[in-house]
């Protein structure tokens, strides 16, 4: 879907890894023009690119605080001022840099990771500003980008994965903006190929339960027929709708023949202990797993429960202990397996909250200077870039927006930010536009 490959990334993975995909893939291939996905899974067994191949694989987890949080109470404390709040900061492994005092756990591995104090954008309200969070460019009228998700199913993803490339674990879906996301919205000009499958909720009727009744043979015959009809209604009419509803069959496929690793419950008692009861820090834990066992792309969405106009204190006293949890094992479990390295890993929601309270205790939206967390793969660690006034108003350092942040990312992933994609017929579209620059204090 893009015109030129990378051509080498200060802070990227190694283009040589991504290179031996496509030089042994072609090899594969070479056998004969029906030597498909079946040649591409005959290499695997081929113990050298079997090494190579996970090495090279890069994985992403992102860990969506939809609604929301507020800076003040995490990553950019102000005590003392009239902005701070009542919980005060504590010092962390980075010498000089402090943390809210909610945050004492990742105060304790902060030279792990990586936190933008100046994140500085233009939307206000929630949808609009998810939109914007999620694409990381402007919308232009008429097209819908792809999602960083989807992108990254596009870039990452494995042509005979069992595992979806893009996963959104979403157990509250009705309680937050992406209800209003519908299937198209997520993947765009990608086609439903990368579109995520989503659990949780109603989009948890996993894997099959309309053909409870009939036997293996009969499921397996059936889904033959399917294809066979399907792929030929695709080459005759060159349905993009029929490519899509394929694509979705073959995922959801997969998916039941790795139904055990989407069930948190089957998981060690002491990692789910660990991680704690709630359902962001229990499905987080499955994101973990899920990238074990080869996901590209997880995101973790557990409603609006960071949007608090009411109570911002008491509310965000329950909800940060959680997170900060959650991140401590989730960068010291990766970091224990090896997958640091390979993993991508960033915490952030859509804005931040207003530095004064309104008359119901609450913060209100603010996108004018707010904090996000990531760390892992491509990445330094132990970077504090950016910094706001003494009261949190505005960004007073190295202001970075969407764009920036997206630059960062697939910069991170060894990807092209500047890669065009390749729309017949359509207007010029890159990852991000107008070559904006990464966030480089970051890259490692």
């Amino acid at each position: 879907m893009f015109k030129d490959p990378i051509q080498g990334l200060p802070g990227g993975c190694r283009v040589d890894e991504h290179l031996l995909h496509r030089r042994l893939f072609l090899k594969g291939l070479t056998g004969g023009a029906l030597a498909s996905v079946s040649s591409f899974t005959g290499l695997f067994e081929n113990p050298v690119f079997a090494a190579e191949t996970k090495k090279a694989q890069k994985h992403c987890i992102l860990l969506w605080l939809c609604g929301a949080p507020s800076q003040f109470e995490t990553w950019d404390p102000k005590p003392g001022r009239p902005t701070g709040g009542p919980f005060g900061s504590i010092s962390t492994a980075i010498p000089g840099v402090h943390f809210s005092s909610l945050l004492p756990n990742c105060a304790r591995i902060a030279n792990k990771l990586n936190v933008v104090r100046s994140m500085k954008t233009t939307q206000s309200e929630h949808l609009q500003a998810i939109n914007l969070l999620q694409r990381g460019n402007p919308d232009r009228a008429g097209f819908t980008r792809p999602t960083l998700g989807s992108s990254l199913s596009q870039a990452m993803g494995q042509l005979d994965a069992k595992i979806p490339n893009f996963v959104l674990l979403d157990p509250i879906p009705g309680g937050n903006e992406f209800e209003s996301f519908k299937a198209g919205n997520w993947a765009g000009w990608l086609g439903a190929e990368h579109a995520p499958v989503r659990l949780g909720g109603d989009y948890t009727q996993l894997l099959g339960a309309a053909t409870e009744g009939l036997s293996p043979d009969d499921k397996e015959s059936r889904e033959l027929l399917r294809k066979f009809l399907t792929s030929k209604f695709e080459r005759d009419r060159r349905s993009g709708i029929a490519r899509g509803q394929n694509a979705a069959f073959e995922r959801m496929k997969g998916m039941t023949a790795s139904a055990d690793l989407f069930d948190v419950n089957k998981l060690p008692a002491k990692d789910r202990e660990r991680y704690g009861p709630g359902s962001f820090a229990q499905h987080s834990l499955m994101a973990r797993h899920l990238v074990e066992n080869g996901a590209p792309f997880v995101m973790v969405a557990n409603g609006m429960n960071w949007d608090n106009h009411v109570f911002q204190h008491e509310i965000h006293q329950m909800l940060v202990p959680e997170l900060d949890r959650v991140l401590f094992h989730l960068v010291n479990d990766l970091e224990e397996r090896g997958l640091l390295d390979s993993t991508l890993v960033i915490a952030m929601g859509e804005f931040g909250r207003t530095p004064w309270l309104n008359p119901a205790r609450g913060r209100d939206h603010y996108p004018n200077a707010w904090s996000m967390m990531m760390t892992g793969c491509g990445l330094k660690r132990g970077v504090v870039t950016g910094a706001t006034d003494v009261d949190g108003v505005d960004v007073s350092e190295k202001p970075y927006n969407e764009q920036n942040l997206f630059a960062t990312i697939f910069t991170a992933l060894g990807i092209d930010p500047n890669g065009e994609y390749d729309l017949p017929g359509m207007p010029t579209f890159h990852r991000v536009e107008n070559k904006t620059a990464p966030i480089r204090e970051l890259l490692a």
